[in-house]
């Protein structure tokens, strides 16, 4: 078999790390300004709470930026179908399906066409949800790509 198909699915990223760096430069000097106010009026401890938001907005954006490190890789190559999640710190979980075999299903969270749930892969008692963190647009879009690659290859046979 010829045919071959790859997908790198990354979580969205809201803000680069050069706008990271200015958020927190920023807020920092604004921190550092309003806290050395309340210093000269004699309330010194307001100061080390400004200090304190600061830390906690820097800490919760790294928390955000490592969970960036997450992506999920869908493969079709060989006569297989491979799902691949790696996590934050890189530990790989995989999932082998046949391409011919395999049903692609796009849950709906209510009465509403546009109310696009989770994305499901299965074949033969196994199943994985596939790209938990992309919006319920790039899910749809995900499985219109991956409906069409699978129906190709089986000659439009694979009816799901």
């Amino acid at each position: 078999m010829g045919s071959s198909l790859r997908f790198v699915l990354r979580p969205n990223v809201s803000l680069t790390r050069r706008g990271f760096a200015i958020l927190m430069g920023c807020f920092t000097a604004i921190s550092f300004v309003a806290g050395g106010f309340f210093w000269a009026q004699g309330a010194w401890p307001v100061f080390g709470f400004f200090g304190l938001d600061v830390l906690l907005l820097y800490g919760f954006f790294r928390l955000n930026y490592r969970n960036l490190r997450r992506y999920e890789k869908i493969e079709l190559k060989d006569g297989e179908l491979a799902f691949t999640q790696f996590s934050p710190a890189g530990v790989a979980r995989a999932w082998h399906f046949d391409p011919y075999w395999v049903r692609l299903k796009l849950e709906r969270n209510g009465p509403e066409p546009e109310e696009v749930g989770a994305l499901i892969l299965s074949s033969h008692g196994k199943y994985v949800s596939v790209g938990e963190f992309l919006s319920p647009q790039e899910r749809e879009a995900l499985a219109e790509q991956l409906q069409a690659a699978l129906s190709g290859l089986a000659g439009g046979s694979a009816a799901r």
